[in-house]
């Protein structure tokens, strides 16, 4: 594989974050979620419409030929509008996607810890995400200091302290 490198997410990243959505939506081998599809569905679609409000941040990695391979991003969301991995107003809920072939390879390891630095930074306390119970990130994201604190049907919601 090619080196990659890691930016901040910028304004035209957005379509590259709706992709990375797809590729988050579609984690498991055999299960193909259309983009139309995935992108239709009203929580998916608020992790990426108006990219990039203010207090939106991102990054992105990129390989040697500078084509972006993968995200990490986070968004605020009220409490009458949660998404997946909502906890409180005022904690940001990560949303991570890494195309197939850079999966595996330490991309998503290194995106997450460059987002959950910038939210430190950004004086956040602590960083929320949603994962699917069977989901093999389950295991990075515990490694990366997030633990369960709400276990639903299908998914659970996990929470890092950044203190």
């Amino acid at each position: 594989m090619v080196d990659y490198t890691i930016r901040p997410a910028i304004p035209s990243d957005g379509a590259f974050l709706a992709d990375m959505v797809v590729e988050a939506a579609n984690w498991r081998a055999g299960v193909n979620r259309p983009r139309p599809t995935v992108l239709a569905d009203p929580v998916y679609r608020g992790y990426i419409a108006g990219w990039q409000r203010p207090a939106d941040a991102g990054v992105v990695a990129i390989d040697g030929d500078a084509k972006p391979i993968g995200a990490a991003w986070y968004r605020l969301f009220a409490a009458d509008a949660p998404a997946r991995g909502f906890v409180a107003t005022g904690v940001p809920e990560l949303i991570i996607g890494v195309r197939p072939l850079w999966r595996a390879q330490g991309v998503g390891r290194a995106l997450m810890r460059a987002l959950t630095d910038a939210a430190r930074t950004a004086g956040f306390a602590r960083i929320t995400l949603s994962v699917e119970h069977d989901n093999f990130a389950h295991a990075l994201y515990r490694s990366e200091g997030f633990s369960v604190v709400e276990t639903g049907r299908d998914r659970d919601t996990m929470v890092r302290l950044l203190g």
